[in-house]
């Protein structure tokens, strides 16, 4: 079995706001998610494995630009994403390295 892969782009992500944008659009949240990082951490974890895949694997793609301009909110991010790794167990958080720049 696979994981179910969803790709969290965020090129053109200029701050938080954005990213959370980003988050609903791409890993499929819902409108009511809370748009901050406690409700980012809680939804990570719920993510829905697909009846036919073992887990959920999110990659992170064109991450560095928004890294660059706001480290510390991208510090945040990667503990948000690492938190919510470490309680569910079928997830996982990739950062996918080239044509980031």
């Amino acid at each position: 079995m696979t994981d179910h892969v969803l790709t969290l782009d965020l090129d053109g992500v200029e701050d938080k706001a954005d990213l959370m944008d980003r988050c609903v659009r791409d890993l499929e949240l819902p409108d009511r998610f809370g748009r901050n990082w406690d409700a980012l951490a809680d939804s990570l974890g719920d993510l829905p494995a697909r009846p036919d895949t073992e887990g959920v694997l999110v990659v992170v793609r064109n991450w560095t630009p928004y890294a660059k301009a706001r480290p510390e909110e991208w510090e945040i991010a990667q503990a948000v994403f690492s938190s919510a790794v470490d309680r569910a167990p079928a997830l996982s958080v990739v950062l996918a390295l080239g044509r980031s720049s």
